[in-house]
């Protein structure tokens, strides 16, 4: 069953193997792919209404678009695609998926270099510490893609007109133009790598999917008076359910105490020392 916010008290634990994706909500679903999550926003009895929530890692275009095709039918494209920023591991399979789809790919302002071929994220730094993952961090990809004419600036106005029942909410810091989607009615949120729910340093414990509140991961994280104060608005909106760019959801009592130590204890439990 999925998670129900309004009346669940805790969030079940469940797989997150890549390709083995699952109901958060009714209307989102999560897809693990390798180390990421990428999210189906949309309900499968409106299939035509969905859209796609960042795009895995390279060469995972055709897990999602089998994974898509599934829950809302063949030949049924999502209205858009809205990255919550351009790490590698967000747009590995954008462009194929633009270009098969021929859809629109929504990023904030800050982001549209990385996303046009103009410009390198700076390289990962792999002395954060927090495990091997950190360690191993300079070899991942920092190089941009290029969307070409798909991608559009999100709106000034935090709407996203193809999910209207959402806004996107500025939350730099893991990147300069990192947003994450939030939905007042039920305070769903869709938090990208703003907080994670897993320590993403640690191999072991991404294996393993150990539950836990975490900052943004460390190596790739640029600024970080901007990512506590990401984490401080994000907590202030009390949100039912995150659902994040790395590990499990989290939801009621356990996301709104964790997530509120999180921003009062931001310097000791997330910045590198």
């Amino acid at each position: 069953m999925p998670f129900n916010p309004l009346h669940d008290k805790t969030l079940p634990v469940t797989s997150l193997r890549s390709g083995d994706g699952h109901e958060v909500l009714d209307d989102v679903y999560c897809l693990p792919v390798q180390i990421v999550n990428v999210y189906f926003v949309g309900h499968p009895e409106r299939a035509q209404d969905w859209v796609l929530v960042d795009a895995g890692m390279p060469k995972s275009e055709d897990t999602i678009r089998k994974a898509a095709e599934q829950r809302f039918g063949v030949h049924v494209p999502p209205r858009a695609i809205v990255l919550t920023h351009g790490h590698f591991d967000h747009v590995g399979a954008v462009v194929e998926l633009a270009e098969h789809w021929d859809v629109p790919v929504y990023v904030h302002a800050d982001e549209l270099p990385f996303v046009t071929g103009e410009k390198a994220y700076p390289k990962p730094d792999p002395s954060v510490g927090g495990g091997l993952v950190a360690r191993v961090s300079p070899f991942f990809p920092t190089e941009p893609v290029d969307l070409g004419a798909h991608v559009r600036a999100l709106p000034e106005d935090g709407t996203i007109a193809e999910l209207p029942d959402w806004r996107w909410v500025a939350t730099p810091g893991h990147t300069q133009g990192h947003v994450s989607l939030f939905r007042q009615a039920d305070r769903a949120l869709i938090a990208g790598d703003a907080f994670v729910t897993v320590q993403q340093e640690s191999l072991y414990k991404v294996f393993t999917q150990q539950r836990e509140i975490s900052g943004p991961p460390r190596y790739l994280t640029e600024d970080w008076a901007q990512a506590k104060a990401s984490v401080e608005r994000l907590a202030a909106l009390e949100p039912s359910v995150a659902m994040t760019g790395h590990g499990m959801a989290m939801g009621s009592d356990e996301l709104r105490m964790n997530l509120k130590d999180l921003a009062a204890r931001f310097d000791e439990l997330a910045m590198p020392d």
